[in-house]
């Protein structure tokens, strides 16, 4: 550059001198990052997989691995099913999933996936609808990208089987109001209700997850970027409109089980009237034709 002497570059951005006039200026080396996270089945086990993966394992704890797989490459794999790439392409994506897919129960054949960027070398702190800038990448930082992406795809998992379960509820309680009647086996009202159990136990053991991590706690640029984060994905809002669908599910349960209890009692009356019909008409024959036991 002409007329600058000692240029040096520090953590993207590029610093100069003009010996001429004292005057020193830097130019910011702006680098664009891709995260991508898929939902790809109920739970991973995460602790078997940890022993069969060969990398760098940069932060775990039960629910969740850290991969430091490369420069500027990192995979994060957590137990409610999602796996995050950074800076990964298609092909590496399917090499690690391959790998993953042994550790999953219940894979999904349709993945979920959400994608977001990472914007490297800005001068302030900025975060858009599917883009975050940030003035310097630490691990850290990336680290908290990829987590509340893998967050949001999760919740879209939550959602769309939360939305199957209200509109299956929806369904037996129009016949109710249509038919005064479930119109339903006992069974299949038993199978709905242990499905609706079965996820609404899943949601509760994955909810706190959902929280920030400890280390938003004691780093204050760290929990901004997180704040801002759950906003954009709506995290926080999206996890109570779940809770509260469940709540409405859970309130017809209810209602679905007290109608069947009420059914067999009906029935148990029914075969009881029977049953005392039987043992009348016995006794009435017996009178009739003189028999004698």
């Amino acid at each position: 550059m002409l007329g600058c002497e000692h240029p040096v570059s520090r953590c993207g951005v590029f610093y100069a001198m003009d010996g001429r006039f004292g005057i020193s200026f830097s130019v910011n080396f702006v680098m664009t990052q891709k995260v991508i996270s898929y939902q790809v089945a109920d739970t991973i086990d995460v602790k078997a997989f940890s022993s069969t993966f060969k990398a760098e394992l940069y932060y775990s704890d039960p629910a969740e691995l850290f991969f430091k797989t490369g420069t500027d490459r990192y995979v994060y794999v957590l137990k409610y099913g999602a796996v995050c790439f950074l800076n990964y392409d298609d092909a590496s994506i399917a090499e690690v999933l391959e790998q993953i897919i042994p550790f999953c129960k219940n894979i999904f054949s349709n993945k979920l996936t959400d994608e977001f960027l990472v914007e490297t070398g800005a001068r302030d702190l900025r975060v858009g609808f599917n883009k975050i800038e940030v003035p310097s990448a630490t691990i850290d930082v990336m680290r908290l990208v990829m987590l509340n992406v893998s967050q949001s795809v999760a919740i879209d998992y939550y959602e769309e089987q939360t939305n199957k379960l209200l509109a299956e509820t929806n369904f037996y309680t129009q016949k109710l109001e249509n038919k005064g009647r479930l119109g339903i086996s006992g069974t299949r009202l038993k199978k709905y209700i242990g499905r609706t159990l079965l996820l609404r136990n899943r949601i509760a053991e994955n909810i706190y997850v959902f929280d920030s991590p400890p280390e938003t706690w004691e780093d204050e640029s760290l929990n901004k970027i997180d704040a801002d984060l759950k906003r954009t994905f709506d995290l926080q809002i999206r996890v109570r409109m779940i809770g509260e669908g469940l709540n409405i599910v859970r309130d017809n349960l209810e209602l679905f089980r007290g109608l069947l209890q009420y059914r067999n009692s009906n029935i148990l009356e029914w075969i009881v009237i029977i049953l005392i019909l039987v043992e009348v008409m016995d006794l009435i024959i017996q009178k009739l034709f003189g028999i004698t036991r």
